[in-house]
């Protein structure tokens, strides 16, 4: 297990050092310079900055020494945390990617905390009686739900609570401190379209397991079906789903921006789109390798989770 941590952490590190190489080359031409010239110096235009006044600005910020030595500066103040200024929001970048990420885990942890329970509950009763009456109805709401795109669901739930009922705020700008209400709509919304895929997956892996000899073997044998069910099925069924719950942990990171922008959530994906539409070089530099970080370590959490479920299961 320790061999196994050790390795991926070596491969986060690697990984980290390519994207953030790959980062830095793309922007480093005169184009992405300009943009942040202007945006420093106050110009509203790249044609309101004179070339003498380009050239002063590049040689003040160190921009005319080789290449990778200014990679290895910026390597250095990213070490440090620093990881620049904002120039849409006029903020440390730190500041402002700690703040959007908490936001982002706070919704993340209640779609989670609902999702997971629900979505493993209907897969693995609907695995159990393949056929049956109560497998084709979960069946058929998952595959529904799963179906609305999620602006359609998002404009469904906002109709219905918040415009028609009042129970609920319609946006979760998350500004005047926190509202737990704020967080309902979203999570609904993310719930509804994600969990009947993970149910799909769980009651998948669920007839597979139910259909293998030791589970037949387990039956025959007189074994009490709920010790069987409890057991013995249900663990080697949790091995696939077990996978892709954790792979949604970098969708809930950068993927949900739809869900963001429309409820007006101040996440980390909201932060994503406007730093990329604004132009904002140093937020999406440092959101690329937050959401690098994120995508790796959910690996090892994977990698771990295969290995507790099935200690047959060896990394070499």
């Amino acid at each position: 297990m320790a061999r196994l941590i050790f390795e991926r952490l070596l491969q986060m590190l690697l990984i980290m050092a390519l994207t953030s190489l790959c980062l830095f080359a793309l922007f480093d031409s005169d184009k992405f310079r300009l943009q942040i010239a202007n945006a420093e110096l106050g110009n509203f235009g790249l044609a309101t900055m004179s070339e003498a006044d380009y050239q002063a600005w590049l040689e003040r910020k160190g921009l005319t020494v080789p290449f990778f030595d200014r990679y290895l500066l910026w390597l250095g103040d990213v070490s440090r945390g620093d990881l620049g200024q904002s120039f849409e929001k006029n903020a440390e970048v730190s500041t402002l990617i700690g703040e959007r990420l908490a936001n982002t885990a706070v919704l993340a942890a209640v779609v989670f905390a609902v999702m997971i329970p629900l979505a493993l509950t209907l897969g693995i009763a609907a695995g159990m009686r393949e056929g049956s009456r109560r497998d084709r109805a979960i069946s058929i709401f998952c595959v529904g739900t799963t179906s609305f795109p999620e602006i359609a669901t998002a404009i469904v739930l906002t109709v219905a609570f918040a415009l028609g009922l009042g129970w609920l705020p319609a946006k979760s700008a998350m500004i005047a401190g926190w509202d737990w209400r704020q967080v309902i709509l979203p999570a609904a919304t993310l719930v509804l379209y994600d969990f009947g895929y993970v149910a799909r997956m769980t009651r998948a892996s669920m007839i597979e397991v139910m259909t293998t000899p030791f589970i037949r073997t387990a039956i025959l044998k007189g074994l009490p079906y709920r010790r069987v069910i409890l057991k013995h099925a249900l663990r080697n069924a949790m091995i696939a789903p077990f996978t892709v719950i954790v792979l949604q942990l970098n969708w809930l990171l950068s993927g949900v921006v739809v869900v963001e922008v429309f409820f007006d959530y101040a996440g980390f994906g909201k932060l994503l789109l406007d730093a990329a539409l604004f132009g904002d070089i140093y937020v999406i530099q440092a959101a690329t390798l937050v959401a690098v970080v994120v995508a790796v370590a959910s690996q090892i959490i994977s990698d771990i989770g295969y290995i507790l479920l099935n200690p047959r299961i060896r990394f070499g």
